[in-house]
């Protein structure tokens, strides 16, 4: 079957993804920017038609907990909130993590700290790729740049969750999450009506019961058991790092972007050339794992690296171990919810690097 085409929010379009997906639950609390996500389920209510349950909680500590169970019983389970919402949920996605969960967990990121405003931001990005919550884990993290990813990225994030049995996390912003684009939607696919071994699905005639948790008193077992996450984390990195290059080939610097700063980055290279600056784009998708192989062999061709960030200056240190003192790396972004603009960016890089 094609593809349906329509003109949607970025919201809009994760929340019909993941019908289409087969998700069998949504679990949520109302938060701008992001609010569209479950109003769009609600009033779609696919239970009529594919049986997914949507429901909003009391609150985004009871919302992670139900994805929590959900999860452990092998469901294509997920929330979605913006980032004082999902401050409130890590005591919940860590102990998802500690149980070695599926499940899928959308930021829409709004500017802090504290209650901050309802612009978007990058701020939430420490949280999110060192482990927001308590212990030595990892979520995979995957940075949509548009409208059509916001929708791509659903499936892709529950591939990747049942895969690893880990959680995901598709970290937008408030621009991506509000803007409107054409999407193409793939088609309906049916709800999963088998669950994995691992499951807490009962007792049967085949095996014992299965007991999910994240608790082990015995420290040299969960030594070993942290042991056993640091490994699946290296593969993860080892097979799953996803960028995106754009006019790399003769660049002799390089813009680091993801999300909206990397849509901003794409006109600053253009402008960049018209004044005879050879500038490129480099946009990891994936922010964990994160594309570190690459920004350094690139770091050898090139003068000078930007990155570039709605942020006071996160993902630059990724990029710094990533570099390892091939070249000189600077950083430039606006916070409180000010989206740069591409000449900015080119002002900037023009005076870290070459002047004037």
């Amino acid at each position: 079957m094609e593809r349906e085409l329509r003109l949607m929010k970025g919201n809009e379009a994760i929340a019909e993804a993941a019908i289409r997906a087969g998700v069998d639950g949504y679990f949520g609390y109302p938060i701008t920017p992001q609010s569209e996500i479950l109003e769009y389920l609600m009033e779609a209510n696919p239970a009529e038609t594919t049986g997914m349950i949507v429901l909003q909680a009391e609150s985004e500590i009871a919302a992670i907990n139900m994805v929590y169970g959900g999860a452990g019983c092998g469901k294509k389970v997920m929330t979605s909130s913006s980032s004082p919402g999902i401050s409130l949920k890590q005591e919940g996605i860590s102990y998802i993590a500690g149980a070695e969960l599926p499940c899928l967990i959308v930021n829409v990121v709004r500017g802090g700290p504290g209650l901050g405003t309802i612009q978007p931001a990058q701020s939430d990005y420490f949280q999110s790729v060192k482990g927001g919550g308590h212990g030595d884990y990892h979520l995979i993290v995957l940075a949509p740049a548009s409208v059509q990813e916001m929708a791509d990225f659903v499936e892709l994030s529950f591939d990747l969750a049942f895969k690893y049995r880990n959680p995901v996390l598709i970290l937008s912003d408030g621009a991506i999450g509000q803007m409107m684009e054409k999407v193409y939607l793939k088609p309906q696919k049916p709800r999963a009506t088998e669950f994995p071994d691992w499951a807490t699905t009962g007792k049967s005639a085949s095996r014992e019961r299965n007991i999910i948790t994240s608790l082990d008193l015995d420290p040299e077992g969960q030594e070993e058991f942290n042991h056993k996450l640091q490994a699946k984390y290296a593969e993860i990195s080892k097979n799953e790092v996803r960028f995106e290059e754009f006019q790399c080939e003769d660049a002799e610097y390089l813009f680091v972007a993801y999300g909206t700063s990397a849509r901003v980055c794409q006109k600053s290279v253009q402008i960049a050339r018209e004044q005879g600056i050879t500038a490129g784009l480099l946009r990891p998708v994936t922010l964990f794992p994160f594309p570190s192989v690459r920004i350094n062999e690139l770091a050898g061709k090139i003068k000078g690296i930007l990155s570039v960030e709605m942020s006071s200056g996160q993902m630059v240190e990724d990029v710094l171990l990533a570099v390892n003192g091939k070249v000189q790396v600077k950083h430039f972004g606006r916070m409180g919810g000010i989206v740069t603009t591409p000449e900015e960016v080119v002002e900037k890089l023009k005076s870290f690097f070459i002047g004037g």
